[in-house]
């Protein structure tokens, strides 16, 4: 089951898409594992890797990309507002609904414009949201229907330098042929994601800044 469009997805469709994905099609023990830790201490180097190595042994592949955007509370409010705003998600190829809350539980459609098929609607729900005075994110996981299994995290970051950080984290590996048989293509245009969607909310952080 993959959801196809030939024209923009509307929310008819993405609701549609929806009702239809069900739940998430990962492993259950590994709901959540995107998470960054929240509480000091934070987990020793071998705690991270032991993490890791469980989702590469179950064939994950992982990706990151971690990029400064500058310093100081407005930069981190304008970075978090971003994420709230799906800003990150604004691209001219790939979107999701601006009106989406993120919240927990929260089902969505992320719709990406590829060369072979015009559009195609990957369902996703938000398995957690976590908030501070200094960070925020939230990590959403694929459900059935999707081209992918695995989970994908947002998160901006204040460092104790003042330092505002945006970072995308996931893993995921291939849930359907198709992802099987274009995988280093995914991967690829996972990374030019990354890129893209940096840029889209460094350009939400200087709007922010000409308003004020």
């Amino acid at each position: 089951m993959v959801f196809l469009c030939w024209t923009r997805p509307s929310k008819e469709q993405q609701k549609a898409c929806i009702n239809r994905s069900g739940s998430f099609n990962y492993d259950p023990r590994f709901i959540g594992y995107s998470a960054k830790p929240q509480t000091p201490p934070p987990p020793s180097q071998e705690e991270s890797s032991s993490k890791e190595e469980n989702l590469t042994r179950d064939g994950f592949f992982i990706n990151r990309s971690r990029v400064l955007l500058g310093s100081g509370p407005q930069t981190f409010l304008s970075a978090k507002s971003a994420l709230i705003n799906w800003r990150h998600f604004g691209l001219n190829w790939a979107f999701v609904d601006p009106e989406t809350p993120v919240e927990k539980g929260r089902k969505f459609c992320a719709c990406v414009n590829e060369m072979v098929v015009p559009w195609v609607v990957l369902p996703l729900q938000i398995a957690y949201v976590n908030s501070s005075d200094s960070s925020f994110g939230f990590g959403s996981g694929t459900l059935h229907g999707h081209l992918l299994a695995g989970e994908e995290r947002f998160s901006v970051e204040q460092d104790e330098n003042n330092q505002v950080w945006y970072e995308i984290y996931s893993f995921s590996k291939p849930a359907h042929f198709l992802s099987f048989m274009g995988y280093p293509y995914v991967r690829l245009r996972q990374k030019f994601f990354a890129q893209q969607s940096t840029s889209a909310v460094l350009t939400h952080i200087k709007s922010q800044r000409s308003i004020a």
